[in-house]
């Protein structure tokens, strides 16, 4: 019976020696620690204050004093004493081909006349009108008591030339001188107008000396008549 409670209690301590080598084994040593959780928490980042004040720079002050120029010190300068040498005198003034000369030379005196054209009837001018063959004018000077007149016709090309009496010269019976206008060869284009004097008497406009023991010419108009009757 004793050898039976030694056999039972070396069994039991086999069996505890087992189970104690059993929890070595299962335990490691030293123990893990427990992970640290990964949300780890961050505090946030103080606000940032970006709103920089700038200060507005100061202000400018751009307006330069200028001190007026001094005043200007001019030394009076005397005139120089005035010259004792004569201006030229002035040149004469070219002669005007339109003068009458002051020669004593018979004269003569040109021109041409026109039909007028029924377009431009009513308008003081000869623009498309046609030269007026047959047509009588005359030369009419009042250089004495008893007027002198010569009358002369027109040849094909409407021209006329006239020589006044021997008594009537350049150097006083010129201007005195006046072209009219007398008659007209068609009865369609008879009546005379006053273009440049057809009616009350043209004036001469001196041309040139022909030659100083022959005549000097003058020249008028030209001169026109107008038809007596135009389509309307």
């Amino acid at each position: 019976m004793a050898l039976f409670n030694v056999l039972l209690a070396i069994q039991l301590t086999l069996v505890i020696m087992s189970m104690s080598t059993v929890d070595s084994h299962n335990q490691v040593w030293p123990p893990v620690s427990a992970p640290v959780p990964s949300h780890i928490h961050v505090s946030p980042p103080p606000p940032s204050h970006n709103h920089h004040h700038v200060s507005p720079p100061p202000p400018s002050h751009n307006h330069y004093h200028v001190s007026p120029p001094p005043p200007s010190h001019n030394h009076h300068v005397s005139p120089p004493p005035p010259s004792h040498i004569h201006p030229p005198a002035p040149a004469p003034s070219p002669m005007n081909v339109h003068h009458h000369p002051h020669t004593r030379s018979p004269i003569a005196v040109q021109g041409v006349v026109y039909c007028k054209s029924c377009k431009y009837v009513k308008y003081d001018t000869i623009w498309g009108a046609t030269p007026l063959s047959g047509a009588v004018v005359k030369l009419q000077c009042n250089n004495s008591k008893k007027p002198t007149i010569v009358k002369a016709k027109t040849d094909k090309n409407g021209y006329f030339f006239l020589q006044a009496r021997k008594e009537v010269t350049t150097y006083r019976s010129s201007h005195k001188c006046r072209v009219f206008l007398v008659s007209s060869p068609l009865s369609s284009c008879n009546t005379p107008t006053n273009f440049n004097g057809g009616l009350t008497g043209a004036f001469l406009k001196y041309e040139k000396q022909q030659d100083p023991t022959h005549f000097s010419l003058f020249t008028v108009g030209p001169l026109a008549f107008a038809p007596n009757k135009c389509p309307k």
